[in-house]
């Protein structure tokens, strides 16, 4: 029973991102200039594509302390030619995505992470109407960008959204996974969720620490494949 009763506390917490409503000058040789445009030119995006979490909600500083950047620090580290695009937009569910992700696509795209919706599960939407959206996403990436490698990262819900529901919303991300041959992180905020000091005073989102934790769960699913 303590068990059930520490997974509903961390279903409830992953619901409430929506309260996140509310980013040497090389002189000596022209030959040096060409070597530099060409490492830029090799270089290829990573689109973290989500919500209030992924846009780093609460930190101090977004920019170096969200899980994206985290992930950033941890391919520069490992010497990869790979630059993190955040694409976390607070309070974004599943709809606002499909309607927002062709912006984001004019960047070139090659690694595809989809972090999107438990705001739709906050707010009680049809789990088939949320798969819809997600599988919307998903083919208009690669209908643009079809060698572009992908990645989702699971949600849940919390139990008093009723037994179906909870089932059926988390069932979504694996069957999403396994039909598009996507890298599946099963529960981006493992460790993380429940965890008081590692979450905001808003018991919600993850400290700068909490964030080094799911940038973890997520590095150990994408290096694998870059």
């Amino acid at each position: 029973m303590r068990k059930l009763q520490a997974i509903g506390t961390i279903f409830i917490i992953t619901l409430s991102f929506a309260c996140g409503s509310g980013q040497k000058q090389n002189d000596q040789k022209d030959t040096s200039n060409t070597a530099v445009a060409s490492a830029q030119s090799d270089t290829k995006n990573i689109l973290v594509f989500g919500d209030s979490l992924t846009a780093g909600y609460g930190l101090d500083d977004p920019a170096s302390e969200s899980y994206p950047a985290v992930l950033q620090g941890k391919i520069d580290s490992a010497k990869l030619p790979y630059h993190i695009i955040n694409g976390g937009l607070s309070g974004e569910t599943s709809a606002g995505g499909k309607n927002r992700i062709d912006w984001l696509l004019k960047q070139k795209t090659d690694v595809f992470i989809l972090e999107l919706g438990a705001n739709d599960g906050l707010r009680g939407v049809p789990v088939s109407e949320t798969a819809k959206n997600l599988q919307t996403i998903i083919d208009k990436v690669k209908a643009k960008y079809p060698q572009a490698k992908l990645v989702l990262a699971g949600m849940m819900v919390p139990p008093n959204m009723g037994a179906d529901y909870s089932s059926a919303f988390k069932t979504v991300f694996p069957q999403l996974a396994e039909k598009n041959k996507m890298i599946l992180i099963p529960f981006l905020l493992q460790n993380v969720a429940g965890i008081k000091q590692l979450n905001q005073a808003d018991g919600i989102h993850p400290t700068a620490t909490g964030a080094k934790i799911v940038a973890q769960n997520v590095w150990s699913k994408l290096k694998g494949i870059l």
